[in-house]
């Protein structure tokens, strides 16, 4: 699939615009070039070091510099094209508005359980405890600020990902009533929901999910950075996958 210029440097921005305002601006280094499917040896021959100079910044033993991270992310997207542009037609089927509100979007190679999922992210069940043998699919991470102030019934649709068997997972959450009404309005469901930042549970939020039949899990995850590792770790682990 061809990828326009346009969303490639919209793309490029978010990318570096993520990790020159982060906290941990290695491990959004990290989080990206795992996302876009670049091993560390590949990045580091791309721009002419060793890979042991990637590992020291997305370990943060380097801070990296703004004319680093647009190399970085300049030849991320490269890659990724020379290969055929899989991890970019992905994020091609999102307009600019989904792309500034999704975090972070993967399908599994195999079906992880849902009780796995909780336990990854470190979560609290708030609702439908009993259903957590159920199978996903993939995920999708959001800011929940981008995606409810910003997203149409018809970029949910998108957000879901190529299949609805799915965990969908709000960050920046203070609630959770936000999200839920969001889901409840919504046709498609997500099979979980995870949230996270969350301050007060509302009542509200429990009593939604309990009438979708949607697991309701808070992780515990300290940050942002390290709910989206912990779910990369889902990615591909096909000792979580129980067939019987």
């Amino acid at each position: 699939m061809q990828i326009s210029s346009v969303l490639k440097d919209t793309l490029a921005k978010k990318i570096a615009g993520e990790v020159i305002l982060s906290d941990s601006p290695g491990a959004v280094l990290r989080r990206w070039r795992e996302t876009l499917g670049t091993t560390q040896v590949e990045m580091a021959k791309k721009l002419l070091i060793s890979p042991s100079v990637i590992s020291d910044y997305e370990a943060g033993r380097r801070h990296p510099g703004s004319r680093f991270v647009r190399r970085f992310v300049e030849n991320l997207i490269e890659i990724d094209e020379s290969r055929g542009g899989r991890a970019l037609s992905q994020l091609a089927n999102l307009v600019p508005r989904i792309i500034e509100a999704v975090i972070d979007m993967k399908e599994f190679t195999v079906p992880v359980r849902a009780q796995r999922v909780a336990e990854q992210v470190e979560g609290v069940v708030l609702a439908g405890r009993g259903l957590l043998d159920r199978y996903i699919y993939g995920y999708t991470v959001l800011d929940s600020i981008h995606a409810i102030q910003t997203l149409s019934g018809a970029d949910f649709f998108q957000i879901l990902g190529a299949t609805t068997e799915r965990a969908l997972v709000f960050t920046n959450v203070s609630t959770g009533r936000s999200p839920m009404v969001a889901v409840r309005v919504q046709t498609l469901k997500p099979k979980m929901i995870v949230i996270h930042g969350l301050k007060d549970v509302d009542r509200l939020a429990v009593h939604l999910a309990e009438l979708e039949r949607i697991p309701l899990v808070v992780s515990m995850k300290p940050s942002v950075e390290a709910l989206v590792g912990a779910l990369n770790a889902l990615h591909g682990d096909s000792a979580t996958y129980d067939r019987h």
